[in-house]
């Protein structure tokens, strides 16, 4: 898999950073590309919650399932996908101060084998750097309305 790792420090307190992050409702506004990120069944937050997402990178959009593996209150969410395009990211979350929170991200992605991972790799590689940034910087960006 290949790796997108990114930090920076959100001016609110970790448990609303946390919140904000945690809410499945708030996600296609802050994070790049995600059109929809929709719970299946009546879980829609916590250990082993699972959405059906679409994320549009240029012209494609791709599919996946994705399962939150590790969930621990102000302190992490990690989600790994189940089925549909490879994916797995962790959310990290320190406490800087009182009004500030250290988020610390690790999206990874997996291509598939032979002329279709090529296809999709020329397609997705040279927007996941920018991706990572303008996801983290719309993060802030609303976590600061919120403070």
């Amino acid at each position: 898999m290949i790796h997108v790792r990114h930090s920076a420090v959100a001016a609110v307190p970790v448990d609303v950073a946390f919140d904000y992050i945690d809410d499945h409702r708030t996600v296609p506004e802050w994070m790049f590309g995600v059109t929809r990120f929709d719970p299946i069944g009546d879980r829609t937050h916590g250990l082993g919650a699972v959405y059906d997402v679409t994320m549009r990178i240029g012209p494609k959009d791709l599919e996946s399932r994705v399962e939150i593996v590790e969930w621990e209150r102000d302190r992490s969410i990690v989600l790994s996908s189940v089925s549909g395009f490879r994916t797995s990211s962790s959310w990290r979350f320190t406490t800087v101060d009182d009004e500030q929170t250290r988020l610390d991200v690790d999206f990874a992605y997996g291509l598939p084998g032979g002329l279709a991972g090529l296809a999709l790799g020329k397609l997705v590689e040279p927007v996941v750097g920018t991706a990572v940034r303008q996801t983290e910087q719309a993060l802030r960006d609303r976590l600061g309305r919120l403070a």
